[in-house]
């Protein structure tokens, strides 16, 4: 593995079951002695207990796909970050485009989450990203440096120790892909950002996660600061999945 920094993530999103989550495993698994990439895969709560089961032993690494902002207490349906730990999660997504559209996530949220994240020892991976209208107004780069700016405020020296995922969020799920030359462009911005907050700075993997498939990967994959993929549909197909892992294994 040439770069440190590569990482390629599957976000399960809300699919599987105890049967289909088996076999996708089995045959992800059954491929991955030609991937030289870390990999991780971040699933429902509700299978953590039997993917920390799947995974043990394996190069591959447990991810959940939120953690509450509350440490403990009355919060009924809320996962902790301690609750995450206690199933060997090492990765967890926040501040999901889904999670700020359809639960009000506020940067302000987000933040205080990927505190939660880190001061139980798990690596948040957080997400920023613009929508269509953004775009088209040209408020792309100003958008994500917002967002951006509010973990940095809150998590300080720490800020080093997160993955960053760019995902337009009118590239999720729409079969719409930013151009190698976009990815880049706001990967660039993302990485200068974290340059000005931190010494540590090349540590942090800065990874895009709109759409990346197998046919798109590779060019997305040569950018300079493109470090990897957070794969939503892509990673339910474990061959698609592979061959995305092999382009990454540069």
């Amino acid at each position: 593995m040439n770069n440190p920094r590569n990482l390629m993530v599957g976000n399960w999103k809300m699919n599987g079951s105890l049967a289909a989550n088996a076999s996708l495993l089995a045959d992800i698994l059954a491929g991955l002695a030609q991937v030289h990439c870390r990999t991780a895969l971040c699933v429902p709560s509700v299978y953590l207990s039997q993917l920390q089961t799947l995974l043990a032993g394996t190069a591959i690494e447990l991810g959940a796909q939120d953690v509450s902002a509350h440490e403990s207490g009355a919060y009924t349906g809320e996962v902790s970050a301690d609750m995450l730990r206690d199933f060997s999660v090492r990765y967890c997504v926040v501040g999901h485009s889904e999670r700020r559209q359809f639960h009000a996530e506020s940067d302000g949220v987000v933040a205080i989450k990927v505190q939660r994240a880190l001061a139980a020892g798990i690596t948040p991976i957080v997400c920023v990203g613009e929508t269509l209208a953004e775009r088209q107004a040209g408020l792309t780069e100003a958008v994500v440096r917002r967002q951006m700016a509010a973990v940095i405020h809150a998590n300080g020296h720490c800020i080093s120790e997160i993955v960053v995922a760019y995902e337009p969020v009118w590239a999720i799920g729409t079969g719409l892909t930013a151009t190698p030359e976009q990815a880049q462009q706001v990967h660039a911005v993302l990485r200068a950002q974290l340059q000005a907050a931190t010494a540590q700075a090349e540590r942090v993997s800065i990874l895009y996660g709109g759409s990346m498939n197998a046919d798109n990967a590779a060019q997305l994959l040569a950018q300079p600061d493109v470090d990897g993929g957070l794969v939503g549909g892509a990673a339910l197909n474990a061959h698609e999945f592979l061959s995305m892992l092999k382009a990454a294994s540069r």
